[in-house]
């Protein structure tokens, strides 16, 4: 069970995260998001863990939405990152053109939408296995993820039949994800909001992440 923790900002949460047992760490850089960070910021983060932990550094994951090629391109390479998750509207042709790292983050608003982006995106899964092959979270009209609404069990046991590596987001938190690991088995599970200090998105509490972590890791 792979878990990782979004909407990293500051080398402390990283740090703590890392301590926790994540497995992949998520930077946000949508402007929009209250978990922003710019690329001046995550550079030094990213180069600080590195060096730190070597080979035992989670995989590092950009999170981008609706941004061109070019600008994630340009970005993972300054930072250093592992990997692009693309959590807007973008196309397969983006994804090809992001040559193996990027995957794509999905928020059906049903099932025959659900199976129909399985289909759409799946020539462009990733091959790495520490990757997720496709992320899936919970259909909001207005936001682009963290909203702390949970895709339908029935939702995530379709696209997993059908997804190698899927990655499941959306309203988890220490005290839910170790039954929903337990119903619908994905490779791995992302968390962003259920894991912050209250009232304040920009930071994560290190108590609820090992809780969560724990949670997650062991129900199998």
């Amino acid at each position: 069970m792979k878990v990782k923790i979004c909407g990293i900002t500051t080398f402390e949460d990283a740090w703590a995260a890392t301590e926790a047992g994540a497995d992949l760490l998520g930077f946000n850089f949508y402007k929009k998001s209250p978990r922003y960070i710019t690329p001046e910021a995550a550079q030094p983060l990213c180069d600080s863990l590195r060096a730190q932990l070597g080979a035992a550094c989670p995989v590092l994951v950009g999170v981008f939405v609706n941004e061109v090629v070019g600008l994630i391109s340009a970005i993972t390479r300054k930072v250093g990152l592992n990997a692009a998750q693309l959590s807007g509207d973008e196309s397969d042709d983006l994804l090809r053109e992001l040559r193996g790292i990027g995957f794509k983050a999905i928020r059906p608003m049903n099932l025959a939408q659900a199976l129909d982006d399985v289909q759409y995106f799946s020539p462009h899964f990733p091959a790495n296995p520490q990757i997720p092959s496709l992320l899936l979270d919970a259909y909001h009209p207005q936001l682009y993820g963290g909203t702390g609404e949970q895709a339908s069990v029935e939702v995530a046991l379709a696209v997993r039949s059908q997804v190698p590596r899927l990655m499941l987001a959306g309203g988890l938190t220490p005290e839910n994800v170790g039954e929903r690991v337990a119903a619908v088995q994905p490779w791995g599970v992302d968390v962003a909001s259920g894991v912050e200090v209250e009232g304040q998105p920009d930071l994560k509490d290190a108590g609820k992440m090992r809780a969560f972590i724990q949670a997650a890791k062991s129900v199998f």
